[in-house]
Order: C-alpha cells, then structure tokens, then sequence
C-alpha cells in the first residue's frame, strides 16, 4: 500500500470551504499497512489548516480489513478533535459493505470523487 499527503490545488478548494488536503491511498489498507496508514493520516490532520477537510482519496485501494477500518475510525475521532472533518472519497462497494457491517456506515462524509 503507498499513501501520500497532498494539498488540493487551491482553485477546487473554494473559499467558502477552507483548504482540502488530500491523502491518497493505493492498494489494500489492513493490517501490514496500517502504520503507514496511521502515520500519514495523522500528519494530513496534524497539518492542515483549522477546520480543513482531509479527504482520503480511495480510488486505488483495493481492499480493507478490520484494522484499516479501525485506522479510519481512529483518524475521524482525532480529526474531531482537532477541528478537522475526515472524508472518504470513492470507496469501494467492498469498504461499504465493511462501514455497514461494523455499524460505523454514518461515520464518514462519502464523496463520489475527489475533490480538485
């Protein structure tokens, strides 16, 4: 899995909305990757501005296990601490189906794409 931390040009920012970072994430986020996952997701928060969105772009993941989706849960709780929302962009049917089943479908904004 290789995930990476990018500011959303600021033209599809839009200046109602504050910045958008954007952490995308390839392959499958379970639990050999779920420190890569953390690390990054925590230094997007960490960065951004006060109230920025982060949105983890989803396009090219392929797969995720119970500790991705405990990653995901855990980034969303201290995104709310600090101000920030946590938004999952094109997720997969198969990431849908696991928010579901935990009970955690709620959890997350879903976009259909990724912004910028």
């Amino acid at each position: 899995m290789a995930v990476e931390h990018a500011p959303v040009p600021e033209a599809a920012a839009g200046a109602e909305h504050h910045d958008r970072y954007v952490v995308r994430v390839s392959g499958g986020m379970d639990i050999d990757h779920a420190g890569e996952l953390r690390e990054t997701l925590a230094a997007a928060l960490s960065r951004a501005p006060e109230g920025a969105a982060v949105t983890v772009d989803l396009r090219n993941s392929s797969f995720c296990d119970s500790t991705g989706l405990n990653t995901l849960l855990d980034a969303r709780r201290q995104g709310a601490r600090t101000g920030h929302v946590l938004r999952l962009a094109t997720p997969s049917h198969q990431l849908l189906r696991l928010l579901e089943l935990a009970g955690s479908s709620g959890s997350f904004p879903l976009d259909a794409s990724v912004p910028g």
